[in-house]
C-alpha cells in the first residue's frame, strides 16, 4: 500500500506539472511517449507478437502526431472534424463496448481488439491535448471521483454485483455511490469556480452539468470494465508491470481514457475557448 501510495503521488505532481507548465507541443510529445506505452501494452493483451506490438504502437503514435499536426495550432472548437472524432470515441463506449461486454471479449480475435484500442487511445490522446488544462484536471479529478467512492461504497454497502464475469468486486451500489460523488462534486465547482458560478447563476445549464458529469461517471466506468474484459480475455490481472504497486500504464488510465473524448465532445458543442 505505502509503494502504491508513493507512486500515485510521484505520478500525479510529474502529470500535473506538465499539464499546467509544460508549453502545449511538448505535453503533446510526452503524451505521445505515454500512448505509445498504453499502445504496446494492449497490444500484448491482444496477443500480437513482439515485433507486432512495437509496430502497432509505433502506428499509433504516428497517427496521434498527424491529428495533432492537423489540429494545431488553430482553435480545437473550431474544427469539425475533431467533433467526429469525439462523437465517434463517445459512440464506442456509450453503446458499442457494453454491447461487446454482454457478448463477452472473448480471445482470438487480436485484429478487432487492436481496431478497439485505436479508438479507446487515440481520441483520448487528441481530447488530453487540445482540452484547456483546468478542463483536463476538472475531468480527470471527476473520473478520480469517481472511482473513489465507488470503491468505498462499495465496500461498506455493496451486495450486488455489477459485472461478475468481469470485475467480481465491483458493485450497483458502489456505482450509485461513485455517481453520487461526482454530483456532489460538480456542485460544489459550480457554486466555487467563479466562471461556472456566472454561468449557471440564473439557473441556465444545471441540468446540462449535472446530466453530463452522469455520463462522464457512466463512462469511466464502462472504460475501466472494458479494459478488465480485455485483460480477462487475456489471462492477465494487470496490463503490465511499469507502474510499481499499480500495474501498467492502462491499469492507471483506463477509466480516463473513456471520459476524456466524452468530455471533449460535450465541450466541443458548448464551444469551450
Amino acid at each position: 500500500m505505502a509503494q502504491r501510495a508513493l507512486t500515485a503521488l510521484v505520478l500525479l505532481a510529474a502529470f500535473l506539472a506538465a499539464l499546467f507548465w509544460l508549453p502545449r507541443l511538448a505535453f503533446a510529445a510526452l503524451t505521445a511517449v505515454l500512448i505509445g506505452l498504453a499502445a504496446l501494452e494492449w497490444a500484448r493483451l491482444c496477443g500480437l507478437a513482439t515485433s507486432a506490438a512495437r509496430g502497432y504502437a509505433g502506428a499509433l503514435v504516428s497517427a496521434f502526431a498527424v491529428l495533432v499536426w492537423l489540429a494545431w495550432p488553430a482553435p480545437w472548437a473550431r474544427q469539425p472534424w475533431l467533433g467526429a472524432v469525439f462523437a465517434a470515441a463517445a459512440l464506442f463506449w456509450i453503446l458499442l463496448a457494453p454491447a461487446w461486454m454482454l457478448r463477452g471479449v472473448a480471445s482470438g480475435r487480436p485484429q478487432l481488439l487492436a481496431l478497439a484500442g485505436c479508438v479507446a487511445l487515440l481520441p483520448a490522446a487528441l481530447a488530453l491535448v487540445m482540452l484547456p488544462p483546468p478542463l483536463v484536471l476538472g475531468v480527470l479529478a471527476l473520473v478520480w471521483i469517481a472511482d473513489s467512492a465507488a470503491y468505498f461504497t462499495g465496500r461498506a454497502l455493496g451486495r450486488h454485483k455489477l459485472a461478475p464475469q468481469i470485475s467480481p468486486g465491483k458493485t450497483w451500489e458502489g456505482a450509485v455511490g461513485g455517481l453520487l460523488g461526482v454530483q456532489v462534486y460538480v456542485i460544489i465547482c459550480a457554486l466555487t469556480i467563479p466562471a461556472l458560478a456566472t454561468r449557471l447563476e440564473k439557473g441556465e445549464g444545471w441540468l446540462l452539468l449535472l446530466a453530463g458529469s452522469a455520463v462522464l461517471c457512466v463512462v469511466s466506468i464502462i472504460g475501466d470494465l472494458f479494459e478488465s474484459a480485455v485483460k480477462r480475455q487475456a489471462s492477465v490481472k494487470d496490463s503490465g508491470t511499469l507502474l510499481p504497486g499499480h500495474g501498467g500504464v492502462l491499469d492507471r488510465i483506463d477509466s480516463a481514457v473513456a471520459a476524456l473524448p466524452v468530455a471533449a465532445l460535450i465541450a466541443f458543442f458548448l464551444v469551450v475557448p
